[in-house]
């Protein structure tokens, strides 16, 4: 089985990307930031307070978190629920991002994620896949993008959902969450010595895709 790791920060664009990448490569996309989302979206809805390890840790051994594509779609299943729709908020999205430094949380989802690349061709996205979820695959990518067109693009989502967004709000708490990925203690986000690096600022997602696939096809 061969991987295609896809990290990068929040708003760069991974699940886009690794999602037409996967469809291009008829390779099953893994999308690990929903998985998290999912133990973040239990952790919120059950108020369970993260810098309690003791209470963490139980909530993590209660959870049971599957991937189902239905309709080529991916679909995240808690405890038997599907919570897809419930994953792209932005409180659960901090949450998401604070949760997924704590031990727990992360062992909780490294097998599943793991089994997953054994099992099948995946492209996988995330903020620690090249670092040390898969750390032998054989494609990884680096995909950023600057603080304001990340802004900007999450700008215009909540935009198109009827919503009255901050612009500076938005970026600030990009920044904050870059920060806070990439000073963590445990898997900071950061770049894979032997990954590509793409910058998506200026660039289209057709662009950004055939990049990835040139990259892809030279290595595998």
């Amino acid at each position: 089985m061969a991987s295609i790791a896809i990290d990068g920060p929040a708003g760069a664009g991974k699940s886009t990307i690794a999602k037409k990448v996967a469809k291009e490569m008829d390779y099953i996309y893994v999308d690990t930031g929903a998985m998290y989302r999912a133990i973040a979206y239990y952790l919120v809805t059950n108020q369970i307070d993260i810098e309690d390890e003791k209470a963490l840790t139980a909530a993590c051994e209660s959870i049971e978190i599957e991937i189902r594509y239905e309709n080529n779609a991916q679909q995240v299943y808690l405890n038997g629920e599907n919570v897809t729709p419930y994953l792209r908020t932005e409180e659960t999205g901090n949450m998401a991002s604070k949760s997924s430094a704590k031990p727990p949380v992360r062992a909780a989802l490294l097998d599943l994620q793991r089994n997953m690349a054994k099992e099948y061709n995946v492209v996988m996205d995330g903020r620690d896949i090249g670092t040390m979820v898969l750390p032998n695959a054989e494609v990884k990518i680096y995909l950023t993008a600057s603080s304001k067109e990340r802004a900007n693009r999450r700008y215009k989502e909540l935009l198109e959902k009827g919503e009255q967004p901050d612009f500076d709000k938005i970026e600030a708490d990009i920044i904050e969450r870059d920060e806070r990925d990439m000073n963590r203690a445990i898997a900071p986000l950061k770049q894979a010595e032997d990954a590509v690096l793409v910058d998506s600022s200026d660039m289209s997602i057709e662009e950004v895709v055939d990049t990835i696939l040139t990259a892809a096809r030279k290595k595998l």
